[in-house]
């Protein structure tokens, strides 16, 4: 389990600040506030959050008012910040798709295509090439998932969060 989905479920106007401009503030002050440290890095809020009892993790839910309660002070919307942060990328769907749509059909049908020929055994892997090979199959693997989040969004939970938003409830 990753810290960030900790925080998420128990201290969600934080994780929602660590989404958008501010996540530096968020981040420095949860730091400061859990670990008693603004300067304290990523990797010391994953230990410490992951490592948690359960008090400290009630305490996360404090944490979570007071930084909802200075950003109210501050007179800034968390929410609305992360939505405007996002609506650049709506934005673009405003324009001319045709270059995303073409790129994204070409990448992720060449890319089943090389699996299909690997698994198929229609290509054949030299023992020279195999570790270069299996880098590129690696590298490509892993950017399906941002192609597929720049299509179909991060979660659905953030689109359930945008609807309900949008509905002024």
């Amino acid at each position: 389990m990753d810290w960030k989905d900790v925080i998420k479920n128990i201290a969600p106007v934080i994780a929602t600040g660590f989404g958008g401009p501010i996540a530096g503030t968020a981040t420095k002050f949860l730091a400061e506030r859990f670990l008693g440290d603004p300067d304290a890095t990523e990797e010391e809020l994953s230990k410490a959050i992951l490592g948690a009892t359960p008090e400290q993790l009630a305490q996360l839910k404090i944490i979570d008012n007071d930084f909802a309660v200075k950003m109210a002070e501050l007179k800034i919307d968390v929410y609305a910040l992360e939505v405007k942060d996002r609506d650049s990328a709506r934005g673009l769907a405003k324009v001319n798709m045709r270059p995303q749509i073409i790129l994204s059909m070409i990448f992720i049908g060449g890319y089943f295509a090389l699996v299909f020929m690997l698994f198929s055994g229609e290509v054949k892997i030299t023992e020279d090439i195999r570790d270069m090979s299996n880098i590129l199959l690696g590298v490509l693997t892993a950017s399906i998932p941002s192609i597929m989040q720049f299509w179909f969004g991060s979660s659905s939970g953030s689109k359930d969060k945008s609807a309900y938003m949008g509905n002024g409830k």
